[in-house]
């Protein structure tokens, strides 16, 4: 075995070292505080229902039918219909999907970069750091909707611009909130212990750092993913989403609020459901943040 390959395999070990301490310490801050089981729960049954949308869905979700459009909620559909006499309820089924499908891609992206980036500047110092978070304060210098917007308009309207866009505009604030852990944590005693062992920097970072650092950026993650799915919403209600007829949450607001006087639920129901799954993501970061502050849980 080469000494590329053994450092290699190292780094690897490091690294899932960290992973299960990190996972470790999440199930410690869980059980810590039930209010992130509640909305860890409500979120997990909106994503399962997301899931089983092709075989629980009553009518398929670009199925029309002009005999049947504005329709009230009935027995026959529960939801209503929409102007063109899709069935409300599978496109919210449906709409979830994508919904959820671009938030988690896009804040899982930008959770994995924007904190190698800032455990990168908070680790080295220096003109790393100051280079490193220019940049970043740069990108957040923009509002996230406007950022997004600015990218969905060059790049085009599209699931994976979609993904882009929001990631960018989370990288920063991923990157601010694991920086200023990794300068407090790189100066303990066990980092320089580790130092003085001749650990690599990545086993310090990835095995020492990242597992004292992980629940703060879970926190964010939470929050970061509610942002992100009001983002998407917000982006194709204003014609920057995925395009018609593929069913979003957003874009379903959008085309009820054209007949909101007379067809409030094909706006309303789809609203609820941004609400819902906004209200158990924040529920989750509150009960996370309360689990992991010393302060909030009464601690020295």
């Amino acid at each position: 075995m080469t000494q590329s390959t053994a450092a290699s395999l190292s780094r690897a070990a490091y690294l899932r070292r960290g992973l299960v301490a990190t996972g470790s310490g999440l199930l410690k801050a869980f059980n810590a505080n039930k209010t992130s089981w509640v909305g860890l729960g409500v979120f997990l049954i909106v994503a399962a229902l997301a899931i089983l949308a092709p075989w629980i869905a009553p009518y398929d979700p670009l199925d029309q039918n002009i005999l049947f459009r504005l329709k009230p909620p009935s027995a026959e559909h529960w939801f209503g219909t929409d102007y063109y006499g899709r069935d409300t309820l599978s496109r919210i089924l449906w709409g979830a999907r994508i919904s959820l499908a671009i938030g988690l891609l896009a804040i899982g992206s930008a959770m994995v970069l924007g904190t190698l980036i800032g455990m990168v500047a908070g680790y080295y110092g220096g003109r790393t750091d100051i280079i490193i978070m220019q940049i970043m304060d740069v990108l957040l210098a923009f509002p996230s909707l406007i950022l997004g917007l600015i990218v969905v308009a060059m790049l085009g309207p599209s699931i994976a611009n979609l993904v882009i866009a929001i990631a960018l505009t989370a990288i920063p604030p991923f990157a601010r909130i694991a920086r200023a852990p990794t300068i407090a944590v790189k100066n303990r005693e066990f980092i320089e212990a580790g130092r003085a062992l001749g650990y690599s920097d990545t086993r310090l970072m990835f095995g020492h750092i990242l597992p004292n650092i992980a629940p703060e950026i879970l926190v964010m993650g939470s929050l970061w993913l509610a942002t992100a799915i009001r983002v998407e919403a917000s982006l194709a209600f204003i014609g920057l989403g995925v395009a018609p007829p593929t069913a979003t949450w957003g874009g379903m607001i959008r085309e009820g609020f054209e007949n909101i006087l007379d067809s409030f639920w094909l706006a309303l129901f789809p609203s609820i459901a941004i609400l819902i799954v906004v209200f158990a993501l924040n529920l989750l970061g509150d009960g996370l943040r309360d689990a992991i502050d010393p302060r909030l849980r009464g601690e020295e």
